[in-house]
């Protein structure tokens, strides 16, 4: 699991079947302190995350697919949290 901050939405008209009415999110792992640490990605958002909110991001498919709720989707990262505040 990363700590990451979400920094834009991707709208995409064109999909597989497992991904429609789906959310798709670009977030930015962040340290400790908030300080971006590595490359931006795209997660699944199922929380209603938004621009500048802080996230937990899972990369791991089989958890990702219990988080959507979907066994047979194809899905890499998904967001499995939001964090209320860092300290």
């Amino acid at each position: 699991m990363k700590l990451a901050k979400v920094v834009g939405n991707v709208v995409s008209t064109i999909k597989t079947p497992s991904h429609h009415n789906k959310k798709l999110m670009v977030v930015i792992p962040v340290d400790a302190e908030g300080n971006e640490c590595g490359e931006a990605m795209i997660a699944f958002d199922r929380f209603q995350a938004g621009v500048g909110d802080y996230v937990l991001v899972l990369e791991e498919g089989g958890s990702a697919k219990d988080i959507l709720e979907d066994p047979t989707g194809s899905f890499d990262a998904v967001i499995a949290g939001i964090v209320d505040r860092l300290h």
